[in-house]
């Protein structure tokens, strides 16, 4: 799904939550939107299909970090807001990856760049996450491709 598709499909949905006073819903959609037209206006022109998964991947962190945070507060009420928003953005976002798959991706990248140590770790590391766009994690990603080059 191209940026245009997904402004297009989120636009639509927002309108089908105002319609249905969905008022959570709403507030995360236009919340989502807003982020992705404001990467375009920075970039000034349209957004590619990665450029606006990186902007839902940041707006997810965002959402993880917020909902960590509040709940370490106490401040149920506002983690609570942020999951219902992470879970409307999560509509958009690509299927994640099974364990299974992304260590096959680590693998053959690992192969591809005859990575045999710890310091190939950018390398591979350059390699893989175009691949897993969107659907890992770079965290995991990096944890698992430290544990393989060990």
């Amino acid at each position: 799904m191209d940026a245009l598709t997904l402004i297009r499909e989120i636009e639509a949905e927002l309108t089908a939550a105002r319609r249905a006073r969905e008022d959570a819903r709403r507030d995360a959609l236009a919340l989502l939107l807003n982020a992705l037209r404001s990467a375009e206006k920075d970039l000034q022109r349209p957004l590619s299909e990665d450029e606006s998964l990186q902007v839902l991947q940041r707006e997810r962190k965002k959402r993880v970090e917020a909902i960590d945070a509040f709940e370490a507060a106490g401040r149920e009420e506002q983690a609570d807001k942020e999951e219902l928003e992470l879970e409307v953005l999560e509509e958009f976002m690509p299927e994640p990856l099974s364990d299974e798959e992304l260590e096959e991706i680590v693998d053959d990248v690992i192969a591809e760049v005859g990575a045999t140590s710890i310091r190939d770790l950018g390398r591979v590391m350059a390699d893989a996450m175009p691949r897993v766009s969107g659907r890992a994690d770079g965290s995991v990603v990096s944890q698992l491709v430290r544990e393989k080059l060990a």
